[in-house]
């Protein structure tokens, strides 16, 4: 496998991968000029073990959110590419089904349909009473310990060549693993995977859904959840050196509506979260509506959705408006609303 991460043809595809919608990106047109050159001295510090890491950039986003970023050099980020096209394959078979950060065929939207798919499941058509435990790990990406994760990668790994790359990104950074490498999104995985195999094979949760470091754990009895709150903190803490966020520990009905990955789920629809709601009515443009209507539609939205069309002087479509005021389930909706509308 690590004569395949180094191989020149993983290198060059890695990069066309790797510059698919960066073409315009300074960094990325200066090293595609002597692309060859850089590629093929990429390939000999490899095979001659000659190669390191090197530092970062560091920047912050807003997604919405105050994100601290660290951007590796153009070299760098296409060897995470060439690390990740090799490696995720081999782990992603060792992860269990409803883990959706980063997977192929995974992704937010789908990960809600699962929450609604297995609070049917558990509930048994909605005929009892259902209880969602909800936790977020506290700074996890910057908690990650260096060694519980290669420790965890030597486990499935007998080529100590191949460790050594993860090993040399790992350690390229001074604590956690950084928002902005590629590779950090398998390895979050790879670390939160101790932590699935715990709940679904020892603690025998019977719903379980995680993405990245938040997670929900389904049972009709509320005590069973109230347990493995401290079995999941005592876990995290002694086994991966992670604490749960005391102020982010959620267990509530699903029926009074749960808050997963910007929208609030009940049992028989969701609707898009307040937060988000308020920032999308700001920054809402005729640019950009396209990519907010996608959002909207995987959740009940259509008074939204007309408000936003409104808001930027659009026509609403007539199948919108035509829609009988008995066929509207939210609970917000009014037959006042609907004529104002």
């Amino acid at each position: 496998m690590f004569e395949k991460i180094i191989s020149l043809k993983n290198l060059f595809d890695a990069w066309t991968e790797f510059r698919r919608d960066k073409k315009k990106k300074k960094d990325i047109a200066e090293f595609e000029l002597g692309l060859e050159d850089n590629i093929f001295k990429l390939h000999e510090d490899l095979v001659r073990g000659r190669y390191r890491h090197g530092g970062y950039f560091p920047f912050y986003i807003h997604d919405p959110k105050k994100r601290h970023v660290h951007k590796a050099s153009v070299r760098d980020r296409l060897l995470h590419h060439a690390v990740i096209r090799v490696i995720e394959p081999m782990w992603d078979s060792k992860f269990i089904y409803d883990s959706w950060s980063s997977r192929e065929y995974k992704g937010t939207h789908r990960a809600v349909k699962r929450l609604a798919k297995l609070g049917l499941k558990i509930s048994r058509n909605n005929t009892r009473t259902l209880w969602m435990l909800k936790l977020d790990i506290r700074k996890f990406f910057f908690s990650v310990d260096h060694e519980i994760l290669l420790q965890i990668l030597r486990e499935k790994t007998f080529d100590q060549r191949l460790i050594g790359l993860p090993e040399d990104i790992t350690e390229s950074f001074n604590y956690g693993i950084p928002l902005g490498n590629l590779t950090s999104q398998i390895f979050a995985n790879i670390y939160m995977n101790k932590l699935d195999q715990f709940v679904k094979h020892e603690m025998k949760v019977p719903g379980y859904i995680r993405y990245a470091d938040d997670f929900i754990l389904m049972h009709t009895d509320k005590s069973f959840l109230e347990d493995c709150i401290l079995r999941i903190k005592t876990f995290t803490e002694q086994n991966l050196k992670l604490q749960i966020h005391p102020d982010k520990i959620i267990l509530k009905t699903y029926a009074s509506g749960i808050d997963y990955l910007g929208y609030v789920c009940f049992p028989h629809y969701r609707v898009l979260r307040t937060k988000t709601k308020k920032r999308m009515f700001r920054k809402v443009t005729a640019k950009n509506f396209s990519s907010y209507n996608g959002i909207l539609s995987h959740c009940r939205s259509r008074n939204l959705r007309i408000k936003l069309l409104q808001k930027l002087n659009r026509k609403i479509p007539k199948k919108w408006i035509r829609k009988k005021v008995n066929n509207l389930k939210s609970p917000s909706t009014s037959t006042s609303q609907f004529k104002k509308v």
